[in-house]
């Protein structure tokens, strides 16, 4: 045989394992001394954090980390702690109980941010936010200060229906209950659906003053307006009638009522519905077309006129790098970065529509009605409300799916009249611009 090659003998086992011992004891070593290095920057503020809560998850948190988070953390090497939920609101009211609330908040419900405002806990943004650039239904004056501004607005007036069915077929639709696609389902905020269809009914029917007064808490839920916003969804979306109906609302999430525009056949044909669910999948691929609420709305009367929503920025502490992310989220360029990710627009003035060609026709036409002077906009009224209010609406308009007796709904109404009265509520100064 061969004789091995010359070179230095393979170690002892016994040596082989001092040598791995030592190794690994100086590997642990170096991992805790960088670990202590790190937690050393930060506790000298070499390395700021500031945390952020809101209800994006999933594909839009993503989004929203990679088209605003991300560009601020390269900017001012600052570190963004984000926490995404779907229930930020019971989120927040337990780290504000526990006094671990985060920097930074975005909310969908000014009414919410209106009570945090009252218990002192929000700061004032005027100093940190460009002036005139957001209106007053999205930046409301309270207390003499602005506390909150939109990142992220969606209109709401609108019904969607596949391209290709004709106004008659539309129109034909719209009178059977079946055809509607709806699903109250949202988890911890189910109902807000049908809250949303009673509001824009409201709004259409009575236009945005009786509105603003009943959004504000000046107008009794027993009026005769708001009653018969009530038994017009009760009419048109078959509430409290087929069974079959009733109960394939109550149990679909909202974001899977539209698939059944796609099934095979089709078992439905037009939503009520936000113009973020355009995004949904049925909606794309059925190549979703909209038209105003208006004309599907028995006794409407209301022109140019829109209930809106948005996800509200707020800051709960007042920090550098806290003021920093502010300024961000309320920049052009953040506000035209996040709106171009998403399936929502933004309402900045100096932001403005997509131009021609760099957006769909459907996407360019409604950040056009956003913004648009000579419109009226009118933010939803549920947000706007007090968050007991609010809540006691959303599982109001699931009872009155179920059960849409007279008398059940006068014990609806009768049960928020009251909820609505005590004096310790807060209530917003107005939730409609006037338009021009």
């Amino acid at each position: 045989m061969s004789a091995p090659a010359a070179g230095p003998r393979p170690a002892a086992p016994a040596a082989r394992r001092r040598t791995l011992r030592t190794v690994t004891v100086l590997a642990s070593c170096l991992a805790l001394v960088a670990a202590a290095v790190v937690l050393g920057v930060r506790a000298l503020g070499q390395e700021p954090t500031v945390t952020l809560l809101a209800n994006w998850t999933g594909r839009d948190a993503r989004y929203f980390r990679e088209a605003v988070i991300e560009p601020f953390e390269r900017r001012y090497r600052v570190h963004v702690d984000y926490q995404g939920s779907s229930a930020e609101s019971q989120v927040l009211s337990a780290e504000v109980e526990a006094g671990t609330p985060p920097d930074v908040v975005v909310l969908t419900g000014p009414g919410e941010l209106a009570a945090y405002a009252g218990q002192k806990r929000l700061r004032p943004l005027e100093q940190l936010i460009p002036r005139g650039d957001f209106s007053r239904s999205w930046a409301t004056p309270l207390y003499g200060h602005v506390y909150w501004f939109p990142l992220k607005a969606d209109l709401k007036s609108i019904v969607w229906y596949p391209a290709g069915t004709g106004e008659q077929q539309r129109r034909k639709a719209a009178r059977q209950p079946d055809q509607w696609c709806l699903g109250m389902g949202s988890g911890a905020t189910s109902g807000w659906p049908g809250t949303d269809w009673i509001e824009d009914i409201l709004l259409q029917q009575q236009g945005p003053e009786t509105y603003e007064r009943w959004a504000r808490g000046r107008l009794s839920w027993r009026s005769g307006e708001v009653k018969r916003a009530w038994t017009t969804w009760r009419k048109t979306v078959g509430a409290g009638g087929r069974r079959d109906l009733v109960l394939r609302a109550l149990t679909t999430e909202y974001q899977k009522a539209s698939e059944l525009v796609t099934a095979d056949p089709p078992r439905c044909t037009l939503e009520h519905q936000a113009s973020f669910v355009r995004n949904q999948k049925p909606w794309r691929k059925a190549d979703g077309r909209y038209e105003p609420s208006a004309p599907f709305i028995p006794g409407a009367k209301a022109r140019n006129t829109w209930e809106v929503s948005g996800d509200l920025v707020a800051l709960l502490h007042d920090t550098p790098q806290a003021g920093k992310l502010i300024r961000h989220l309320a920049s052009a360029g953040a506000q035209r970065a996040w709106s171009e990710k998403e399936s929502g627009f933004s309402v900045d003035a100096r932001v403005g529509p997509p131009a021609a060609g760099s957006a769909a026709d459907w996407h360019r036409s409604l950040a056009g009605t956003l913004i648009d002077h000579d419109a009226v906009h009118c933010f939803d009224a549920s947000d706007a409300m007090p968050p007991p209010v609010r809540d006691a609406f959303a599982q109001a308009a699931i009872d009155y799916l179920a059960d849409a007796s007279p008398r059940h709904l006068d014990e609806l109404l009768r049960n928020l009249d009251a909820l609505s009265s005590p004096g310790d509520l807060t209530w917003l100064p107005s939730v409609c611009d006037s338009g021009s």
